[in-house]
């Protein structure tokens, strides 16, 4: 069978066609600056690359050249040979605990929750109907970051305010990136072969979160109400004192709003260095002996060794530490640090390992105290394995098979 994941963006649309009997990409892309000047779309199809600079006035339009690109490069045949579209959605709310198909109330739900992710939901919601109208009789699944962190216990998702805010405005914990999260969980348990471990999950890029899992459940996660708590990150703050919003509100003469895009976009590695939200440059920065660069590295660091080290304590005793994404798959002088800082918890890394990346790979030594793994995540395989499942399971329901 052939299934599709999808990242719609506001002006982005993202795709990957697997052959799940392999679970292997057959072609993937990108469609940028849709709807603006000099839109563009990427392709990647048998170790090529295929690229055009053509009008996409929406994501109608790149949802149709794309799938005129699948025909004309003779991917498929017909529509008929896709079997489902799993779409990426970061926010589900409560509500959602598990992957769905897509009905309209599943599409009025996804736009509801605007609220927790303004940036993200809107954009989901127009991925969905632009292939509802270039293919309306296509099997589609919601595949919701925020379901993997739904099992948290209520003493790890609320907040110490008070409880009516729960109650009457959803305020408590919700996560992210847990799609990643349940990916990383799902291989340690195929290497182990078990899947009473216990484990933290860090998922490091330009954005980020530190996940504890106990027996395939998550327990706790470091983002939180919305992507802009926990670790510090490219462009995100991550945990602050929230007392500084309204003082720094006074002194600007700024709006909550713009404050909080000030914290989402001008904060973290961008924020304290000054000069880029990337960790490579500021790496490079750091070894020219940039002292602003070194503070916004040093601090990054800092803030994930708290999270591993407080998620240790949760899960009494981690046995797993997996790094992964842009950061914690490729960037070996960070990971090297983080390890380093967790000595007093036994783990000891092998340097030579440590340089190995792109690839699964065991970086502690035989006599360190929690096993610490660099796993690539494959966030499109998550989507496509559970649209599989949820397209299968309605056949079946239908006598189909």
């Amino acid at each position: 069978m052939k299934i599709m994941s999808i990242n719609t963006g506001s002006s982005s649309l993202k795709f990957s066609l697997f052959d799940m009997e392999d679970e292997k990409v057959i072609i993937s892309g990108n469609f940028e600056r849709i709807g603006i000047d000099d839109s563009l779309y990427t392709i990647k199809y048998n170790g090529e690359i295929i690229s055009e600079k053509i009008e996409i006035l929406n994501h109608t339009d790149a949802v149709k050249i794309m799938f005129d690109k699948l025909i004309s490069l003779s991917v498929i045949k017909s529509l008929d040979e896709i079997d489902g579209v799993g779409h990426r959605i970061v926010h589900g709310g409560s509500k959602y605990a598990e992957s769905v198909y897509i009905t309209d109330e599943v599409i009025d739900d996804i736009y509801n929750f605007r609220t927790f992710a303004p940036l993200h939901n809107p954009s989901h919601v127009m991925g969905i109907k632009a292939f509802l109208e270039a293919a309306p009789n296509m099997a589609m699944v919601a595949v919701f970051d925020t379901a993997f962190h739904q099992n948290m216990d209520k003493v790890n998702y609320l907040y110490p305010v008070p409880y009516s805010w729960y109650t009457e405005y959803n305020v408590r914990k919700y996560g992210a990136h847990g799609t990643s999260h349940r990916y990383i969980a799902e291989y340690v348990k195929g290497m182990l072969h078990k899947d009473n471990f216990k484990l933290i999950s860090c998922h490091i890029g330009n954005g980020g979160s530190i996940c504890a899992i106990e027996n395939m459940q998550c327990v706790d996660t470091s983002m939180g109400f919305t992507p802009l708590a926990g670790i510090m990150m490219g462009t995100r703050s991550g945990d602050i004192d929230s007392s500084i919003i309204p003082y720094v509100m006074e002194k600007e003469g700024k709006n909550a709003s713009e404050i909080i895009e000030d914290l989402n976009k001008k904060s973290g590695l961008f924020g304290l260095s000054e000069y880029s939200s990337d960790m490579r440059d500021i790496v490079k920065k750091c070894d020219e002996g940039d002292e602003k660069a070194i503070l916004a590295k040093n601090k990054f660091v800092r803030r994930v060794v708290d999270y591993i080290a407080q998620y240790h304590v949760l899960l009494n005793g981690a046995d797993v530490i997996v790094f992964t994404a842009g950061i914690g798959e490729n960037n070996i002088p960070i990971r090297r640090e983080i390890c380093e800082k967790l000595s007093c918890l036994g783990v000891s890394i092998d340097l030579d390992k440590n340089n190995i990346c792109g690839d699964v790979v065991k970086i502690s030594n035989h006599d360190s105290k929690i096993d610490v793994f660099v796993i690539p995540t494959n966030e499109e395989l998550m989507i496509a394995r559970d649209t599989l499942k949820i397209v299968k399971n309605r056949l079946d329901a239908n006598n189909v098979f």
